[in-house]
């Protein structure tokens, strides 16, 4: 790229930390890490009733527990949904 000419993507450019992009996702979309941890945490307790499961079917255990996960997930994107439309329409100051 010649000196005269500006990036299109400036923004991204400066931005190139790992660390710094989780946090501006973080900023713009809070409910989708709260999902990933949700579903992260209820895979981890998956694995450790696992363990425990006294007689229930191996089949049965993995079926509750994926169900479990995508419900917490399915649950976190939907209150970031009413989160954003809430911000983006009642919030709003007045033009």
């Amino acid at each position: 790229m010649s000196s005269g000419q500006e990036s299109v993507f400036t923004e991204y450019e400066t931005d190139t930390s790992q660390t710094s992009k989780l946090l501006r996702k973080f900023k713009e979309t809070p409910f989708v890490p709260i999902g990933m941890a949700g579903f992260a945490m209820v895979v981890g307790y998956g694995l450790y009733r696992l363990k425990h499961r006294g007689d229930m079917k191996m089949s049965l255990h993995l079926i509750h527990m994926r169900v479990a996960a995508q419900g917490f997930v399915v649950g976190a994107i939907t209150c970031g949904v009413l989160y954003s439309m809430f911000r983006e329409y009642v919030m709003k100051p007045k033009e």
